[in-house]
């Protein structure tokens, strides 16, 4: 088993009170913070990953059977937890950044998004974004720090 194996296999693990990421050979837990960031960053892989901004699925259109609206849910649920996904990396990137609590991070984002009339996830992915690439600029309040 390779060194990576093995790491990855003892960094994230499901316990009684949910899910925890361990610090390595050492064994202990890492920060909350660094644990969301690690488990959004991997259900975004699961998810496939892709950094493209999805619209959001309507309503399921009228007279559709019962397969088609459970699929059209489906749908919907999805892209709810890849807004998820970014927000909670944007909150990561922003705490990080700014070197502030994540409730904090997040109230940040989330006035900067009503202030521009934009959708918390939209900026959220934009923030994401910021941190590999120096050409996505952010509002003055989200920028560099």
């Amino acid at each position: 088993m390779a060194m990576t194996d093995t790491v990855d296999a003892e960094v994230v693990r499901r316990t009684s009170n949910g899910w925890r990421v361990g610090g390595g050979q050492d064994g202990h837990d890492v920060p909350d913070l660094i644990s969301a960031m690690v488990l959004a960053d991997l259900l975004a892989t699961e998810a496939g990953g892709s950094r493209q901004r999805a619209q959001a699925p309507g309503r399921a259109p009228e007279g559709a059977s019962e397969v088609e609206r459970l699929r059209h849910t489906i749908a919907q649920l999805e892209h709810a937890l890849h807004s998820r996904v970014v927000v909670e990396q944007a909150i990561g990137v922003l705490a990080e950044r700014h070197t502030m609590p994540p409730r904090e991070a997040f109230e940040r984002l989330r006035s900067c998004a009503r202030s521009r009339g934009r959708k918390v996830a939209d900026l959220a992915q934009d923030v994401v974004e910021s941190s590999t690439s120096p050409l996505t600029v952010l509002p003055d309040e989200l920028g560099q720090g």
